[in-house]
């Protein structure tokens, strides 16, 4: 497949990155969008790729603003307690995938998420009664 063309023009458009301001209640980031632009009229074309780079970008925003924890911090308290994506979702909650869509930076941790990942990181001993209370689930079924 060929460069489309622009909508406003019919001029061909070209790959690029250029610089694109994100906003969220206020506060702002600027993010290097790639997508396809026309030269003549400004327009652009992203495609899914280049969407995952604005979306990691609002998504580490509103962490920033809504106080919950970016990726980085999710994988280093995760970490810290030991665990694998897979068990992080499973005691913590989320589901089995939930940790790796955090850590990517594809979904935002929830605030209840990022309120038991924060005591964890405080007092690792509370992963205890997650498994305690998670073995008694299990002997209940």
């Amino acid at each position: 497949m060929g460069n489309p063309v622009c909508p406003e023009t019919g001029a061909p458009m070209h790959r690029n990155t250029r610089p694109m301001k994100i906003v969220y209640k206020g506060e702002s980031t600027i993010v290097d969008m790639p997508g396809w632009y026309c030269e003549a009229s400004g327009e652009s074309i992203h495609e899914g790729a280049d969407m995952k780079v604005s979306n990691k970008a609002l998504a580490s925003l509103k962490a920033k603003v809504d106080g919950r924890l970016d990726p980085q911090a999710v994988r280093r308290i995760r970490k810290k307690l030991g665990l694998t994506q897979k068990d992080a979702g499973r005691l913590i909650g989320g589901g089995p995938n939930a940790f790796q869509k955090y850590e990517s930076g594809d979904v935002l941790a929830s605030g209840a998420i990022t309120s038991a990942l924060l005591l964890l990181d405080r007092d690792p001993g509370g992963l205890d009664v997650l498994r305690n209370r998670e073995e008694a689930i299990d002997g209940c079924r």
